[in-house]
């Protein structure tokens, strides 16, 4: 045999074993994958399976309460131990149309959306795309404002005004179209041109408003070069087997395909239609149910999401605390002292919708209410608190030096 064609045989037959191997390697993760898919499901189900003869009576009939002395309307969820104690889904979705709720109605999560656009940062720093440290010129060169990091809009120390309020005012100065939405980079545009003035300096202090989030959603944008839709589908959603649940900006839909409608003004008689301000995400944006944050919840313990290292991180106070046990760390809130559950949590409100989602870190209880009737029904929790052993997540609760009012501490 000819020794050149001897070994370009022999090269060809390792090429093609070699191929033949890696398409094995290949056709075996994909079918390991099917299997873990299959057996999230089936735990997935498990988790979320409720069965209304065993729910607990005394949240029945708190919830029921609360319902008709002051008004709460929306899907309320309990778990604790990763079963469900309580699920209802009490009102209407659309009262113009008489639309009941159901337990699988899709709302718009207000702030809660700031929990994803803050995990989605960390799992960037966890990848290399950028860091906490990093300054927001670095991505947007003609941002007008100097000294603003990652860090400081994901604590609400940036300084920034609120880009809501501007991009209003100048919206209806000018005449401009109140139903198409804007996007997050035409937003970080009309910044850019006209430089409004800052609330205070970066790292100054503590102040809470939506530019720091739009900015966060804008960063993601432009590092992954994905949608902000895309990349919580991809990174977020599905591997946490959050199958209801999905970004929704009038910059993408004409009309948000969700059969839940906000009520404003603490009247059905106000029911709330998107427009333009509802374009950006990153603030809010995200639309879920109360069964997918039971499963955010999951993922986000049980480290498929993020390392336990960055969970933690994000889990720390970054501001003076409130009342002794109120602050905010990398997009949660949280309720945190000596002696004390580590009680993550944040409230939402926008367009008629008014939320709170609470995870106890050291009972594994979550507490869920996702109202779209604004009222103060959901300032009238405590005793359910109280029943679940968990601390009240009601700041004006707690006197300055953080004891609650009638206790040793007065």
């Amino acid at each position: 045999m000819n020794f050149r064609y001897f070994c370009s045989a022999l090269a060809l037959s390792v090429t093609l074993f070699t191929a033949c191997n890696t398409k094995k390697s290949e056709d075996k993760k994909a079918a390991d994958a099917k299997i873990r898919v299959k057996e999230d499901d089936k735990a997935d189900s498990l988790l979320i399976a409720y069965d209304p003869a065993k729910g607990d009576k005394w949240i029945a009939d708190f919830v029921q309460n609360l319902h008709k002395k002051y008004g709460f309307n929306g899907n309320m969820l309990v778990a604790k131990d990763g079963k469900i104690l309580y699920e209802k889904a009490i009102g209407w979705a659309d009262y113009l149309h008489r639309d009941s709720l159901k337990i699988s109605s899709e709302f718009e999560l207000a702030s809660i959306t700031k929990t994803f656009t803050g995990t989605a940062i960390m799992q960037l720093v966890e990848a290399g795309k950028l860091s906490l440290n990093d300054n927001v010129k670095k991505f947007f060169p003609n941002f007008p404002y100097d000294g603003i990091t990652v860090k400081l809009l994901l604590t609400h120390r940036s300084g920034m005004m609120n880009y809501v309020y501007f991009i209003d005012d100048i919206w209806r100065k000018e005449k401009r179209n109140m139903k198409k939405g804007v996007s997050n980079q035409e937003v970080m545009n009309v910044i850019a041109e006209r430089k409004p003035n800052r609330y205070v300096k970066p790292d100054d202090r503590f102040h809470y408003n939506n530019s720091n989030f739009m900015v966060l959603g804008a960063i993601i944008e432009k590092v992954t070069g994905q949608r902000f839709s895309q990349y919580m589908m991809e990174h977020i959603f599905k591997p946490a087997g959050m199958k209801n649940t999905h970004v929704y900006s009038t910059t993408e839909y004409e009309k948000i395909p969700v059969d839940v409608v906000g009520h404003d003004r603490n009247s059905f008689r106000y029911s709330v239609a998107q427009n333009f301000l509802d374009g950006p995400v990153g603030d809010k944006g995200i639309y879920s149910t109360v069964h997918d944050l039971v499963l955010y919840d999951k993922y986000l313990k049980n480290g498929r999401l993020l390392s336990k290292k960055s969970t933690d991180s994000s889990y720390v106070g970054r501001n003076k605390p409130v009342n002794g046990h109120f602050n905010y760390g990398y997009g949660w809130r949280m309720f945190d002292g000596e002696k004390m559950d580590k009680v993550v949590y944040h409230t939402g409100w926008w367009h008629g919708f008014r939320h709170i989602y609470v995870r106890d870190l050291d009972k594994n209880i979550i507490v869920i209410f996702l109202g779209n009737l604004t009222n103060g029904s959901l300032m009238h929790l405590d005793d359910l608190y109280k029943h679940l052993g968990m601390p009240i997540i009601r700041k004006g609760a707690y006197h300055g030096n953080g004891s609650l009012p009638g206790s040793d501490e007065d």
